[in-house]
Formats: C-alpha cells, structure tokens, sequence
C-alpha cells in the first residue's frame, strides 16, 4: 500500500485501511473481484486497480504535485522504466532471496542483470525521472525499501554498493526524501513479518 499512499498529494484527504491477505476483506473483493488484491483506491465511491494505474489517477486528478512529466516523449520513459520495475524486476529479485538451489541461482542472474540496466540506467541523475522523484522511481519503491530490509533479514547480498553504486545512492535519496520517508512502511514491522516468513520456510517437514 505504501506505494499509493506516498504519492497521495499534499492536504487530500484520505483513509488508509490495511488489508490481511491471509483473510481478504468483503471490501477488497468487492472493490477488486478481478484480481482480489491490494492497493485498491476508492474515490468518489469507484475503485481504480493496480498500482501504476492508481499513480496514473492520481497524477491526472489531483495537479498540485505532478508525477509524470508534460513532454509526452519524457513521459513515455517514464512509463517504460514503471512497467520495467514491475514486469522484469519484481519477480527475480524475490525469487534470489526465498528460492533455493538451482532456482534461486538462476534468479540471482536475473537479479544482477536487471541491476545492472538499472545502475546504468541512473547515470549522473539523481532520480528516475531526474531531479524530482517521478512514476518509475515510485514503482521502485520495493527495490529501495522492501528489498534492502530483505537483505538485512535473509543475510543474502544481491545488491551492493560495490556492485551497483548508483543504484544504491539512488536509495538513499529515495528513502530518505522527507514525503517519501513519512509514508514507508515501519521497518520494524517489515523485518518482523520476513523473519516469520524466513522461519516458515526453513521450519522441519
């Protein structure tokens, strides 16, 4: 949910509810039969889906802070470099920590292949999108929060400094931008539902 929640503007206002997917909600599949999972935005009594079409929304409902940039060229970038994170990074990044053997060597390629693109892809920039934090930084949100706090919990180094500096000031900027920070999932919690995951997984059959 972190991924919307930031990027609501300033002064709307909004209620966040919390979704257990262990026990999904009447609200959730009624408001999203389709795929029956989270985020789901709700506005004026109509649901919009899906995470990138939720920044989208936003971005052409409320003008105050623009996500996405005006040159339709600069904003088709920024729509490759979204659909990049989701489509291509998400799934080999989690699969180089909660694989193992075989699948989970393989993964780590994959991992350290999308990396690489993505460091390269920085460059002298500070963000995705240039000086101000945009759609693909935003869709990145897992790489800069999620994914390190897995690292930390799983002992497994995928990424690093070392090998993907750019990417990893890229982070630090990110996490550490104050609207950015305000609305990131508490890092307590994050570390301890991995660790209760890690256990499960490592746990005698």
């Amino acid at each position: 949910m972190a991924k919307v929640a930031e990027v609501i503007p300033q002064g709307v206002q909004y209620e966040f509810i919390a979704e257990d997917l262990s026990n999904k909600s009447h609200l959730l599949l009624k408001y999203n039969p389709v795929h029956k999972m989270i985020p789901v935005l709700l506005h004026n009594g109509k649901s919009i889906c899906e995470s990138l079409v939720i920044i989208e929304y936003i971005d052409e409902t409320w003008k105050g802070a623009p996500i996405l940039p005006k040159d339709p060229y600069e904003r088709a970038k920024a729509r490759f470099w979204a659909k990049f994170m989701d489509d291509k990074c998400l799934l080999p990044l989690c699969n180089s920590y909660w694989t193992q053997g075989e699948e989970q060597e393989k993964a780590k390629e994959e991992a350290s292949e999308v990396l690489k693109i993505l460091d390269s892809e920085l460059k002298d920039k500070k963000f995705f999108g240039g000086d101000t934090i945009g759609l693909a930084d935003i869709a990145a949100n897992f790489i800069g929060h999620w994914f390190s706090i897995t690292q930390e919990v799983i002992g497994v180094e995928v990424l690093t400094k070392e090998k993907y500096p750019k990417l990893c000031e890229w982070i630090d900027e990110f996490v550490n931008c104050n609207i950015i920070m305000e609305n990131l999932h508490p890092k307590d919690e994050l570390v301890a539902s991995f660790q209760a995951r890690l256990q499960a997984a490592t746990a005698p059959k």
